[in-house]
């Protein structure tokens, strides 16, 4: 725009074609402008006279293009004004679509972006409510279990409860069937207990076990043993004559038979074993020839049927112990019976257990057959005795001490030197019979009682297969032991 408010003329001036022919150096009056030949730098002079400044008030635009033009005019080119206009405004305005064209697409990325972030968001909300209804669920499925176990207990609680009930009816019953009959165990007074014995002489003495001290002697013209408890071991006169009735009435040919007691002092009346205890025979004592393999697996199969009928009772199983090869005793005929039957009956748990630490610090050797798992829990049941059995077969077989015993015979089976942990005075041991009943005895002798098997289902079986290869194979009895 000019100073008065027009915009300027920027087409190119119009010439007199005749004058610039004619080559006449004037100026043409009529048009009152200069010649293109006397002013060949009329455009240059054009843009010094009449460039317009640059506004404010012009646009970024316009500038652009007359700068476009100015910049076409330098170089030479035909391209008019105008044309530069156009072509700068193209341009402009195809730079501008291009970054309006980026600028959406940087727009659209960053709402896809957000869009995602919104949709990832969301996905996890969900996840975490999914979770939540899972943890919901699961804690009711475990509320609903905890409330079955709880009612099965209760049922099971009341089951045993009136099961225990029954025995305890049943048990009361056998007592005083057996407290209303003389025929359960013969009664001896204190009088005649100590003139038989010669008032418990020390030449009559035959042993001195945890109890108390043994002593042989004859009552009713048959010979006895009189096992005397200590003072601290008995407990009330009329539990003790109840305790004693029961075992009087359990009978069975591999146990020492109870004749009869004097409950007023505590004295116990066995049957007589003549060939002394399986301990006495195993290490030889009194110079007797060694038992053979024969009669030894016929011992083992004896031990077991005689405990299995014990575990067996009714109204509730006998537990032995204290089963060890001091407490076999052998008869004439070495058919052996398990003695001290039951005795853990007749004294109150404290004594007992008092008595049995005392068995363990006088007594060498007794520890090695107590069940590990009793001794550390104080639970007792009829598999603590399955483990001094395994102990017992084990002794059967190499003729040495308890201790350690388990440990070495083990390292023979696996070193393979098995044949040299059998009893050396047996020459003619069946080798391949006797690492079965070895690994057998290894079983019974498992440190955990849930690891050693079945006495009835499994060890019986294996004892009766040994006792039968004993019976057809012929042997020469050993020598019988001189009465004391």
């Amino acid at each position: 725009m000019g100073p008065n408010g027009k915009p300027y003329d920027l087409s190119p001036p119009e010439t007199d074609i005749s004058f610039v022919s004619s080559g006449r150096k004037s100026i043409d009056i009529i048009s009152g402008r200069k010649s293109i030949d006397t002013c060949p730098s009329y455009y240059e002079s054009f843009e010094s006279t009449h460039t317009p400044p640059r506004l404010s008030s012009l646009s970024d635009m316009e500038n652009h293009a007359f700068e476009s033009w100015q910049l076409g005019r330098k170089s030479g080119g035909t391209i008019t004004p105008l044309e530069f206009s156009y072509a700068s405004i193209e341009n402009d305005i195809t730079s501008t679509s291009q970054t309006m064209a980026k600028e959406l697409q940087r727009w659209k990325m960053e709402e896809q972006r957000r869009l995602e972030e919104a949709q990832l968001a969301e996905e996890a909300a969900l996840a975490l409510v999914e979770k939540e209804k899972a943890k919901s669920r699961a804690a009711l499925e475990h509320a609903e279990a905890a409330q079955r176990i709880a009612e099965l207990e209760a049922q099971k609680r009341i089951s045993a409860e009136m099961k225990a009930l029954k025995e305890a009816e049943e048990k009361t019953k056998v007592l005083n069937a057996l407290a209303n009959s003389d025929v359960g165990y013969r009664k001896y007074s204190i009088e005649e207990i100590e003139v038989a014995t010669n008032y418990f002489s020390q030449a009559q003495k035959i042993g001195e076990g945890g109890y108390g001290p043994v002593y042989k002697c004859y009552l009713d013209h048959t010979p006895v043993a009189v096992k005397v408890l200590r003072p601290e071991t008995t407990h009330g006169r009329s539990q003790f004559q109840q305790e004693v009735e029961i075992l009087s009435s359990v009978r069975h040919p591999n146990m020492v038979l109870l004749l009869g007691a004097c409950p007023e002092y505590g004295c116990l009346v066995y049957e007589y074993t003549s060939n002394g205890s399986l301990e006495d025979r195993l290490f030889q004592r009194g110079k007797t020839r060694p038992l053979p393999w024969q009669l030894r697996f016929q011992i083992a199969a004896e031990i077991g049927t005689g405990l299995l009928f014990l575990h067996q009772t009714k109204p509730e199983p006998l537990v032995h112990r204290d089963l060890k090869p001091a407490n076999i005793l052998l008869d004439r005929n070495y058919v052996s019976k398990i003695g001290d039957v039951g005795l853990a009956r007749l004294v109150p748990p404290s004594v007992a257990d008092s008595v049995t630490q005392y068995l363990v610090t006088s007594t060498a050797g007794t520890f090695c057959y107590i069940d590990p798992e009793y001794q550390q829990t104080g639970m007792l049941g009829v598999k603590s005795d399955i483990y001094s059995l395994g102990i017992i077969f084990l002794q059967l077989l190499t003729g040495k001490p308890p201790m350690g015993l388990t440990h070495h015979v083990e390292g023979a089976i696996e070193k393979g030197t098995f044949r040299e942990m059998l009893d050396p005075s047996i020459p003619d041991w069946p080798v391949e019979e006797a690492l079965s009943f070895a690994k057998l005895a290894l079983k019974c002798s498992e440190l955990r009682r849930k690891d050693r098997p079945d006495l009835g289902n499994v060890i019986l079986p294996e004892l009766n297969k040994l006792r039968e290869l004993a019976q057809d194979t012929t042997f020469n009895s050993a020598p019988k032991v001189a009465d004391p």
